[in-house]
């Protein structure tokens, strides 16, 4: 399966979409539990609105990072300075 995470751009076909950290957290969970394969998390950065259910999306790294669970990651996030913490994120954590 592959995750989108976005508060606003529509879920591409072929993803399965969540709007926030803890939703999206939650998806992984669920997913690991019923051993299907998570292909890819496609992440934003800006939450909006949904940035009260657990952050910024980085924070998904973050989790991901603590529990050593690194799956593929993209980033289509618009905000520069959220994508450079990403990208370095991702630099220095995943294999």
């Amino acid at each position: 399966m592959k995750i989108w995470v976005d508060d606003i751009r529509p879920v591409p076909r072929g993803y399965e979409g969540t709007k926030s950290v803890d939703e999206t957290i939650q998806l992984i969970e669920e997913l690991e539990e019923k051993g299907e394969e998570i292909e890819l998390i496609d992440l934003d950065h800006d939450l909006g609105d949904y940035a009260i259910y657990g952050g910024d999306a980085i924070k998904i790294l973050d989790y991901l990072a603590e529990r050593e669970t690194y799956y593929p990651i993209e980033i289509h996030t618009a905000n520069p300075v959220g994508r450079a913490n990403m990208e370095r994120m991702i630099e220095r954590y995943w294999p």
